[in-house]
């Protein structure tokens, strides 16, 4: 019985150890190349707890791994080896090199770069990677750790007859105590596995639910979630690329296929020049328009008070998230409607169809290697080459520091357009601003801030001064706002002429007692967190002429600032103004039409009811 349980013992002892053991060089190396990349790209956290769920989940990983391979017949086992050692230090190099020269490890965006990239790029990076310049790059770890691969690998083939005598030897002259050392190898396992089980349990769970979300919306909004998986090594972050990518061209085939639908009948050209300004991070609670206490919109106020500048009571936006919203903001799709919005044509589609020449000018939407998968999500659909050139006569090709680039890209483009004598052409042009958003002590010029954290001590007592700086940096951020969609309007003060200002949502900067900072991204939506984070401004401005030439229009605009409004059916207003007459119009969702549907339910990230929310405060 006693040699009974000593035999079952050693056949368990060999099973745990049979993964490593089977794998020694594989496990150990791959384990190294992990931790190395992770201190490569992960510099700032070094010594943090983030470590710890590292060096767990990549045990956890390679033994699992490894396992696989152990049952795998020993030749065929190398094979499957050796090619995964090679796809392991590609992807691992790639990681490393794209932080070092980008500073930023794989991405969505950064993989669809690679897919747009042509042969001429291709060649470049190719001389680039064999230029001297490349001894100096990080990634060079990851080589060097490829060659002592190589190098041990080289050494086991050549040795192994030698090693195995050896072992046998040994084990003959201390029949008993051979095992001992495999019965505490095995302990240290399991203790090991324990550890790292109970370590990386709750990411391993919340990347599964990350990698198996449906759309590339709902994966964004994944990661908005407290317990978002955290991917810490180079394959798991081009998986999720990978993934990411092939959600978003699901997306893509349906808004192609969609395009066919953007079939226009008539274009009457109401409106000559429409301006369509989408703001960023903006709630209403911060404009001085709509009575906050600190001067943020002296300029809107101004044109308010000429009577040019008609400013609207009741807007919400759909989402507080940008790219939720600019996929409700283009899409002709309205929430309430079946299908999804890529089952629909893009208004820009529709107006260029129609003869309007459209400019797109983003300060946030271009396609950038170092790009989080929230900016991936909201422009994937705005940069795919041919979606693009489905929407847009002309578009800008970089981004700012501040917003008043835009401008200077806007002088360049009208200038080269009157000179080519286009001036008459009738134009959608659509500035996507980047606003207040997040990072709000670099959304302005030094030389334009007004506001300092001195200025709160009376009015928000209970604020520190950490937190009293943020407040003046999002009311110096909202200031500068006010001068650019401001400069906008005077550019087409001398034209036939209208202006439609949006943010995209709203924003929180310590409102009330709240203590919250930017956004709160939960399922349950109360009416807080409707008000300050959905609730945003919204006017229509239009030019001296424009009202000349246009009374009929300006009446309903006028007679139209009170409605209740979503701003995933600006579309319809918008083809409205240009007078485009097609089978994706409706009427009843054109806020100027009097067959307006002012009852439609106001769904607020496809739940809450932002009108029983308010009315049941």
């Amino acid at each position: 019985m006693k040699e009974k349980l000593r035999k079952i013992g050693e056949n368990v002892c060999r099973m745990i150890i049979a993964p490593v053991s089977r794998n020694a060089t594989f496990f150990v190396l791959m384990y190294f190349l992990g931790v190395v990349c992770a201190w490569l790209t992960l510099p700032n956290t070094r010594g943090a707890k983030l470590y710890d769920h590292l060096y767990g989940e990549l045990f956890l990983d390679l033994y699992v791994l490894c396992a696989i391979l152990a049952v795998i017949p020993r030749r065929v086992r190398q094979w499957v080896r050796g090619v995964l050692s090679v796809l392991a230090y590609v992807v691992s190099f790639a990681d490393v090199y794209c932080f070092d020269k980008f500073g930023s490890t794989l991405t969505p965006s950064m993989l669809m770069l690679v897919g747009e990239t042509d042969a001429r790029e291709a060649g470049e990076f190719v001389r680039l990677f064999l230029s001297p310049e490349m001894l100096a790059c990080s990634a060079m770890w990851v080589l060097g750790i490829a060659l002592l691969h190589g190098v041990i690998a080289f050494f086991e083939k050549c040795l192994a007859p030698h090693l195995s005598h050896l072992a046998t030897r040994l084990s003959s002259l201390a029949p008993r105590l051979s095992h001992l050392p495999s019965y505490l190898f095995s302990l240290l396992i399991l203790y090991l596995l324990y550890t790292a089980v109970e370590e990386c349990w709750d990411n391993k769970r919340s990347t599964w639910r990350l990698m198996t979300q449906k759309s590339i919306g709902a994966v964004e909004h994944d990661l908005t979630r407290n317990d978002k998986a955290v991917l810490y090594t180079a394959p798991y972050r081009l998986a999720f690329s990978i993934y990411s990518n092939v959600l978003a061209a699901k997306q893509v085939d349906q808004l192609i296929a969609a395009t066919d639908k953007a079939v226009v009948d008539s274009c009457s050209f109401r409106s000559p020049h429409i301006v369509f300004i989408i703001g960023e991070s903006f709630g209403r609670h911060h404009s001085q328009q709509y009575g906050y206490s600190v001067p943020t919109t002296p300029r809107q106020i101004q044109r308010e008070k000429s009577g040019q500048l008609v400013k609207f009571s009741d807007v919400v936006a759909p989402w507080n998230l940008t790219s939720f919203v600019f996929k409700n903001l283009f899409s002709m799709h309205v929430i309430g409607e079946k299908g999804e919005w890529c089952d629909y044509p893009l208004f820009p589609q529709l107006f260029r169809k129609a003869g309007y020449e459209v400019t797109f000018l983003t300060n946030q939407f271009l396609p950038k290697a170092k790009q989080a998968v929230y900016d991936f999500s909201g422009g994937f659909f705005l940069n795919h080459p041919q979606l693009s050139a489905s929407m847009f006569d002309i578009r800008n090709d970089k981004t700012y520091l501040f917003d008043e680039g835009l401008l200077s890209d806007y002088d360049q483009l009208c200038g080269r357009r009157k000179e080519g004598g286009m001036k008459d052409v009738p134009t959608l042009t659509i500035f996507h601003l980047l606003g207040q958003h997040t990072a709000y002590n670099i959304r302005c010029p030094k030389s334009k801030k007004k506001f300092r954290m001195e200025d709160y001590a009376e009015t928000r007592p209970e604020l520190n001064h950490r937190q009293r700086r943020f407040l003046a940096d999002y009311d110096n951020a909202c200031l500068y706002n006010d001068s650019i969609v401001d400069q906008i309007c005077r550019r087409f003060e001398q034209e036939d002429a209208i202006v439609i200002y949006m943010p995209d949502h709203g924003e929180e900067c310590y409102e009330g007692n709240r203590g919250i900072l930017c956004r709160r991204h939960t399922q349950k939506i109360d009416y807080d967190l409707a008000h300050f984070e959905f609730e945003v401004p919204f006017w229509i401005w239009c030019s001296q002429s424009y009202i000349g030439n246009h009374p009929d229009i300006f009446q309903q605009v006028k007679a139209a600032k009170d409605r209740r409004l979503m701003t995933d059916a600006l579309p319809h207003m918008l083809l409205y103004l240009a007078g485009i007459a097609a089978p994706t119009y409706h009427s009843e969702y054109n806020i100027l039409s009097p067959d307006y549907n002012e009852k439609r339910p106001r769904i607020l990230q496809d739940g809450a009811d932002y009108d029983a929310l308010r009315g049941n405060r």
